[in-house]
C-alpha cells in the first residue's frame, strides 16, 4: 500500500498541470507541453548549463527511486542560521532583523528561489459580477463573485482578470476571512478522499461566524511554463521570456493574494486584520509565499508543500530540488533556481526552507501534513517539521514561541506553538486538519478582538 501510495502522489504531482489544463483540448495540451519545454531549454541556455540532473522517482521500483530512508537523508551537515547576518555577526534585537536581517533573507529569496516582483505592477481594479444569498448549513450567507481587472493597457495582447470570490455570514460585519487557492471548475477540483463525517471546511468556518474566499490561482498565472509569456508575469515582461531573477508562478499566485486582501480592505462585512491564506500542495507553497511577504495576512495554514515550501532544501527525502527544476514544474520558481539541479547542489543554496518560514514571524503558521501511508513520503512530512523547527530562533527571538522541539512527533500529535505543525492520518489534503487550525486560528483572532 506505501509503495502503491508513494507512486500515485508521485504521478499526481507530475501530471497536474495537464490534469489543471483538461479544460483544453488534446492538442492544446500538447502545445503547452512543447512551448513549455521551449521555454525551459532557453532557461537552461540564459544560465549557461548543458544538463540537468534527473530528479528521483516516487515509484519505490525504479532505479532512480526517491529516497525514503532517514539515516541517508541527511548527507548535509549544517543548515545556515537564520539569526546570522552576511557580516557574520550574530542578530540580538528584534530592530537587527526587521532593518537588516529580514532585508538579507528576502534578497536572497528574491534572487535565488521565488523571484522578483517587478516595479512596474499595473493596477488592479476589482468589480462585482454577482452577489447572491442563500443558506450554508443552517446559515444564510452571502456570496460575491468578483473579477480584479488588471490594466493592460501598455500590452493589450496579454488580458488578466483575476477570479475570486468571497462568502460571508449574512448581516455580520468585520468577520475574519480564510482565502483558499482554489478553482472555479470541475476538472481543477482537488481529488477527493474518502467519505468522512467531518464538515466541509467552508462549512466549519460560516459556523464560526466567520467568512472563506477562494481565488483561482490559474487566473493570475498559468500553472505551466508555456504561460510564463502570459499571465501577470507576460503582462509586465510584455511576452518577452523572464529573465533568471524574475519570478515565477508561486511568487505570481502570492501577489494575487495580495491584491485580493487589498479588495478585502474595502469590504464592510470583513475584518482584514484577521485575514488569513490557505492552500495544499503547490498552493500550501503559494500560501507559504504569500505569508512571508505581504505581512498584512494574519495566519497561515500551509498544508503538504513539500520541496520549495516547508520542507528543508538540505534533506535527500522524497522530492527534491532536481524535481521541481524540471519541465514540469521550474516555471514555479524564479529562473536561477534551476541552477541548483545543475552546476550546484542544494548545500548551494544561501538559505534554506526554515529561513523562509521565519520570514512569517511573528506571525502564527500552521504547518500541515498526511500520513506517510496514504499521503506518501513524497512530500516528506519529517523534512516540513524540521523546516517549521530550524525556523524557531526568529520567532524566539521576536518574543513568539517554535516547535521548541526537533523530534518528529507522533502522527496527530498536535503542537500549538505560533508555529504549528500536525501530521493527520489521511492523505494528500488539509481536511482533518481543518478543525484543529481553526481552533488555532481562533486563539490569535480572539487577542486582538
Amino acid at each position: 500500500m506505501k509503495h502503491l501510495s508513494a507512486l500515485i502522489l508521485s504521478l499526481f504531482f507530475s501530471f497536474f498541470s495537464l490534469i489543471a489544463n483538461a479544460q483544453f483540448s488534446k492538442a492544446a495540451i500538447d502545445s503547452i507541453k512543447r512551448l513549455s519545454e521551449i521555454d525551459h531549454a532557453e532557461l537552461l541556455k540564459t544560465l549557461k548549463i548543458d544538463v540537468l540532473r534527473p530528479g528521483p522517482s516516487g515509484d519505490p521500483k525504479a532505479i532512480h527511486a526517491a529516497n525514503i530512508d532517514e539515516e541517508k537523508a541527511s548527507p548535509y551537515q549544517s543548515l545556515p542560521d537564520p539569526l546570522i547576518l552576511n557580516n557574520g555577526k550574530k542578530v540580538g534585537n528584534a530592530s537587527t532583523w526587521w532593518n537588516k536581517r529580514r532585508p538579507e533573507l528576502i534578497e536572497y529569496f528574491d534572487r535565488e528561489v521565488y523571484g522578483r516582483i517587478p516595479k512596474n505592477i499595473p493596477k488592479v481594479t476589482w468589480e462585482i459580477i454577482s452577489e447572491t444569498q442563500e443558506k450554508q448549513g443552517d446559515i444564510e450567507v452571502v456570496t460575491k463573485q468578483l473579477i480584479g481587472h488588471v490594466d493592460n493597457s501598455a500590452f493589450p495582447s496579454v488580458k488578466v482578470d483575476i477570479q475570486f470570490s468571497l462568502t460571508t455570514p449574512l448581516n455580520l460585519k468585520k468577520v475574519p476571512v480564510i482565502i483558499e487557492f482554489g478553482f472555479n471548475f470541475p476538472a481543477m477540483r482537488r481529488p477527493q478522499q474518502p467519505a468522512s463525517t467531518e464538515l466541509d471546511w467552508k462549512q466549519q468556518l460560516v459556523n464560526k461566524g466567520w467568512g472563506y474566499a477562494i481565488l483561482t490561482p490559474n487566473s493570475i498565472q498559468a500553472d505551466n511554463g508555456a504561460g510564463l509569456t502570459q499571465g501577470i508575469i507576460g503582462l509586465v515582461n510584455k511576452g518577452v521570456r523572464r529573465k533568471p531573477d524574475d519570478w515565477g508562478a508561486l511568487r505570481a499566485w502570492a501577489w494575487g493574494a495580495s491584491k485580493a486582501l487589498d479588495y478585502l480592505e474595502t469590504d464592510q462585512a470583513v475584518d482584514a486584520r484577521k485575514v488569513g491564506i490557505e492552500g495544499v500542495s503547490r498552493y500550501g507553497k503559494a500560501a507559504l509565499v504569500t505569508m512571508a511577504y505581504d505581512q498584512r495576512f494574519a495566519i497561515a495554514f500551509v498544508a503538504s508543500s513539500g520541496q520549495g515550501g516547508a520542507k528543508l532544501y538540505r534533506r535527500q527525502f522524497g522530492e527534491q530540488i532536481e524535481n521541481v527544476a524540471s519541465i514540469g514544474e521550474y516555471h514555479w520558481m524564479a529562473g536561477n533556481y534551476v541552477k541548483y539541479a545543475g552546476p550546484m547542489t542544494a548545500n548551494d543554496f544561501p538559505v534554506d526552507a526554515h529561513e523562509f518560514i521565519a520570514l512569517c514571524a511573528p506571525r502564527p503558521v500552521f504547518i500541515s501534513v498526511g500520513s506517510p501511508l496514504v499521503e506518501g513520503r513524497w512530500v516528506d512530512a519529517k523534512g516540513m517539521f524540521l523546516g517549521a523547527a530550524y525556523a524557531g530562533p526568529a520567532y524566539k527571538l521576536l518574543g513568539k514561541q517554535g516547535l521548541e522541539t526537533t523530534n518528529f512527533p507522533a502522527i496527530e500529535t498536535f503542537l500549538d506553538g505560533d508555529i504549528a505543525f500536525r501530521q493527520h492520518s489521511g492523505g494528500h489534503t488539509a481536511s482533518p486538519n481543518w478543525p484543529y487550525f481553526i481552533k488555532y486560528a481562533e486563539k490569535y483572532f480572539n487577542k486582538s478582538l
